[in-house]
């Protein structure tokens, strides 16, 4: 079980990535946008996107397919960037599609398997079963590392 306050339900932003379905908590969300001008910024991580002007805040934009090795697909109109906060820092992360907004209780949240070699595995919260669907929930912490941040704060300065 995923320990977290008490066993109430938490409200969690559902996105599809490929063929799964992952999770994150809904107070991490800032907001959920459509794809617009993403402008490169050289010299980063592949995963990185490049940069947002998001209603006059510039944001980085990562790619949560490349983030997690999976193969790289073009936008299309289900295309959405969820923008979080990740250590008092906005991003936003290219997911496939957005889909919903679900209760879940703590209780049917399990933790991460161990699945050896896999890089997804590290970023893994927890997976909650629900019927007959499995949701990967994500640890917004180890998705971006404190390193990694600190290189987006700087893109965001350098922009």
């Amino acid at each position: 079980m995923i320990e977290g306050s008490g066993l109430q339900d938490m409200k969690v932003i559902v996105f599809q990535l490929k063929d799964e379905e992952y999770g994150v908590e809904v107070d991490q969300v800032r907001s959920i946008e459509r794809v617009e001008h993403i402008t490169r910024v050289p010299s980063t991580p592949d995963f990185v996107e490049g940069v947002i002007n998001l209603r006059g805040v510039v944001t980085p934009i990562i790619d949560l397919r490349k983030r997690f090795e999976i193969e790289a697909i073009d936008h299309t109109d289900t295309t959405r960037v969820i923008i979080v906060t990740v250590g008092n820092m906005d991003v936003g992360l290219v997911v496939d599609a957005a889909n919903d907004v679900i209760d879940i209780s703590r209780e049917s949240v399990e933790p991460p398997p161990e699945v050896v070699g896999s890089l997804e595995a590290e970023y893994i919260q927890g997976v909650a079963k629900l019927e007959k669907r499995l949701l990967i929930l994500l640890n917004l912490d180890k998705v971006l590392n404190r390193t990694e941040r600190e290189q987006m704060k700087d893109i965001e300065r350098s922009v």
